[in-house]
């Protein structure tokens, strides 16, 4: 008898930046405080913290989280995302969680605060694979008259909500050419395989970023300019 693969029906919602930063908020939330099945930040920063000092241990962190960024690909296992505020592809949802979760974890190890709102865009920013420095001057953003040591204390929240759109922007654009169009009117198995690679390549990218991004020396925006929050 003949194996039949049914056709999928996946279809990409219609998905704007208001919608996307939603879905980015909601994820941090849960990132920050835990979902079910899953520890929290704190949790599995102590445990990779246990035997390897903090680059080690990062290290050993990315590597895990991007093969678990292919699986979330392939299959969806993270509880609580049908309760999202968007409707957005469970496969993207995830791989957007399993993400920010290992950009967070990296700052967390570096001694940032998850609950400060300069973090949190930074960790925004950090899911599209660029510095803010080029998002802020492809949107036309202006983020601080940086000082003569090039180090500048707080972004204002004015400028921090214009970063957050406009990263929201360019994930909108992201997800709106890569795999949940395209792959879609693959048989399911074959789009899913592809997609898992696609997720693990863009999961390395974005670690490299956030590596760059949150210093021991403080969050470098990209052209030379250092946020001292620590």
């Amino acid at each position: 008898m003949k194996l039949e693969l049914p056709k999928s029906k996946l279809k990409m919602p219609n998905i704007d930046e208001k919608s996307m930063l939603k879905v980015l908020d909601w994820t941090y939330e849960t990132t920050i405080n835990g979902i079910p099945g899953q520890k929290t930040i704190e949790e599995l920063a102590a445990d990779y913290l246990k035997h390897d000092d903090i680059e080690t241990a990062i290290s050993k962190m990315i590597t895990y989280q991007t093969s678990k960024a292919g699986i979330s690909g392939f299959v969806t296992g993270f509880g609580g995302i049908l309760t999202m505020p968007v409707t957005i592809p469970a496969n993207i949802t995830s791989v957007i969680l399993v993400q920010m979760r290992m950009i967070a974890t990296i700052a967390y190890m570096r001694g940032y605060d998850l609950k400060s709102d300069q973090v949190q865009t930074f960790v925004y920013a950090s899911l599209t694979g660029t510095s803010v420095a080029d998002i802020a001057k492809k949107a036309g953003i202006i983020i601080a008259n940086k000082m003569a040591t090039g180090v500048i204390k707080k972004i204002p929240g004015k400028v921090l909500t214009k970063i957050n759109q406009a990263v929201g922007f360019r994930l909108v654009t992201k997800f709106g050419t890569k795999g949940a169009v395209n792959l879609g009117k693959m048989v399911p198995i074959a789009g899913a395989l592809i997609g898992g690679v696609v997720d693990t390549a863009s999961t390395q990218i974005i670690a490299k970023n956030a590596l760059k991004t949150f210093t021991s020396k403080g969050i470098n925006i990209g052209d030379g300019t250092i946020i001292d929050i620590k």
